[in-house]
């Protein structure tokens, strides 16, 4: 499959339907289960600090994930320079569901966009494909962007069934989503053998070829507006591949773990990203 991004990405729409600046990349990283809200300041400060060091700072849309103990410290010490998210949120906005988390609360917390589907959630907490659907639809009632998480796993690479895998999930993941929703849902293609610190990156041209074909599946679900939705790469994003898999695996940006959990590491795999 061949894949050239857009050169019109589209123009995310904020939480009361007010457009952002237009971005050529989306560019983030979420922390999961780390940083006390003291370290989460400390990396906030440290991010605004450096990021006016970074020449073409404009192309890209940063944004970070924190915990939710964090989200409105990150929120405040980022002084509006990056997008700010929860990792998790629960489908219903009030209910006895406890140790939940609704979404009308995290917009209360300043927050701009939910991480949704990520295979730890699907492994670990057993979310299914319908429950995600159900939060995605959750989220962009409120206004908030959902970032839903795909990605097959080894076996499904080995068989050759990865296409199936990825289709069905985002499918089911932008069921019954209505038009003028589509602009906030962001896709982050992760692989599950390529995510965590035995993970494998993948391949430049494989990212372009199952980008493409998430792409396909998007228009094919949501017509002409599916393929303005950002679709990322998320796994074993270094800042010795960042640039490789950005300019040559046909994404709209990246979704980093841990070789962005400081904020000298998220800065310089977007310097990277930025070169000439």
């Amino acid at each position: 499959m061949n894949h050239t991004p857009s050169s019109q990405p589209t123009r995310p729409v904020g939480q009361k339907g007010k457009a952002i600046s237009p971005a050529k990349y989306y560019i983030g990283t979420s922390w999961k289960m780390n940083k006390t809200v003291r370290e989460a300041i400390d990396y906030a400060k440290s991010l605004v600090r450096q990021l006016d060091t970074i020449t073409g700072l404009e192309q890209v849309q940063v944004f970070l994930v924190p915990p939710f103990t964090a989200i409105a410290a990150v929120k405040e010490h980022t002084l509006g320079r990056c997008l700010v998210g929860a990792q998790n949120m629960h489908w219903c906005d009030w209910g006895a569901f406890t140790g939940e988390i609704s979404a009308p609360m995290l917009v209360d917390l300043g927050a701009d966009l939910i991480e949704l589907g990520h295979s730890e959630r699907r492994e670990y907490f057993n979310e299914t494909d319908g429950r995600i659907n159900q939060k995605v639809l959750n989220a962009v009632k409120h206004g908030l962007r959902a970032l839903v998480c795909v990605g097959e796993k080894a076996d499904d690479k080995q068989f050759g069934v990865s296409g199936e895998t990825l289709g069905r999930q985002v499918r089911i993941a932008v069921n019954r989503l209505a038009k003028a929703d589509i602009a906030r849902v962001w896709i982050a293609y992760e692989p599950v053998w390529a995510i965590g610190a035995e993970g494998v990156p993948a391949e430049p041209d494989y990212v372009r070829d199952m980008v493409a074909h998430i792409r396909k599946v998007l228009r094919d679900a949501l017509g002409r507006a599916g393929t303005q939705v950002p679709v990322l790469y998320g796994g074993s994003v270094s800042r010795d591949n960042a640039a490789s898999i950005l300019h040559h695996g046909g994404c709209d940006g990246l979704f980093i773990g841990r070789s962005a959990w400081e904020a000298d590491g998220l800065v310089e795999i977007i310097r990277r990203c930025l070169a000439p």
